[in-house]
């Protein structure tokens, strides 16, 4: 049987994914920590992200953690887009290596941000011996928790929540709408923007009736994006070649859009868009 390749198109959007949880973690890990896990930290010491011992694991987040009684322990969290069957096994080792690594009890939580259901198992019993791990389906979890937050960071990911029956082009006004109020500076405006769009345009809901992107394509040209729409009433100048640019960039990473689709997104021309792809082939070269 041959092997499967990689789906080019999936490897950049996990890609991206990872991108934005690097850039927002920290600033929204005591939201997620609090609301999500329901632990109550008192104190949290960051430990090294990589352990050895026979081998190397690089676990996605590692925090020492100490309670509100008084309860120490690791925290450890991995990031998942995508199912895999082999996980709770991985989540085993990097059990064993912590606990042999820092000699106190060990907390672990998987946060699945995936775009199908998830169906990874959390248990692994032989014979007289048990392990299990937490699993968390973002999915699941009502937006207003995140959107709740003070934290723009933390706002971005309540487009990957539970919209309950709320409508998706309300939801991502609402969304949008607070960025804005809560950004600081245009610089992390714009980033936050694009993350939002990134998200956005990748999420798929597998277990909803509706499709989100059916309903957020309109607001991709400036005339309609809510996101500019909200910068507007603060005087923001959008449009700017800067942010085209970025704009462009992230569309021809993040998607296999055509340069004439990509051009009617940024509400820019096709020379442009040809022009910023161009550079970037030369970066690489």
């Amino acid at each position: 049987m041959s092997k499967r390749k990689p789906n080019p198109k999936t490897e950049r959007q996990i890609n991206q994914y990872d991108k934005i949880l690097q850039e927002n973690i920290e600033a929204a890990l005591p939201g997620l920590i609090k609301n999500i896990l329901h632990i109550n930290a008192v104190t949290s010491e960051e430990l090294p992200d990589s352990i050895q011992h026979t081998k190397e694991r690089k676990p996605d987040l590692l925090k020492k953690i100490t309670d509100g009684d008084g309860n120490t322990f690791v925290l450890h969290i991995e990031f998942q887009t995508k199912n895999d069957a082999e996980m709770v096994y991985r989540m085993a080792e990097y059990w064993a290596m912590l606990l042999r690594s820092y000699k106190i009890p060990v907390k672990q939580y998987v946060i699945y941000i995936g775009e199908e259901p998830v169906t990874m198992p959390t248990s692994i019993t032989n014979g007289s011996s048990y392990y299990n791990y937490s699993l968390i389906s973002i999915a699941t979890i009502d937006y207003h928790i995140f959107l709740g937050s003070d934290k723009p960071e933390e706002k971005v990911f309540a487009i990957l929540g539970d919209f309950g029956e709320e409508s998706p082009e309300l939801v991502i006004r609402k969304i949008a709408t607070d960025i804005t109020k809560t950004a600081n500076g245009d610089l992390e405006k714009d980033r936050l923007k694009n993350q939002l769009r990134v998200l956005a345009q990748l999420r798929n809901l597998a277990s909803s009736k509706t499709d989100i992107m059916e309903h957020i394509s309109t607001f991709f040209k400036e005339e309609n994006d809510i996101l500019y729409r909200a910068g507007e009433k603060k005087g923001i100048e959008q449009g700017t070649e800067n942010t085209k640019t970025i704009l462009v960039k992230n569309l021809l990473l993040q998607t296999d859009f055509t340069v004439t689709k990509i051009a009617s997104l940024a509400d820019t021309t096709e020379a442009f868009v040809r022009k910023i792809k161009r550079e970037m082939q030369a970066a690489k070269s």
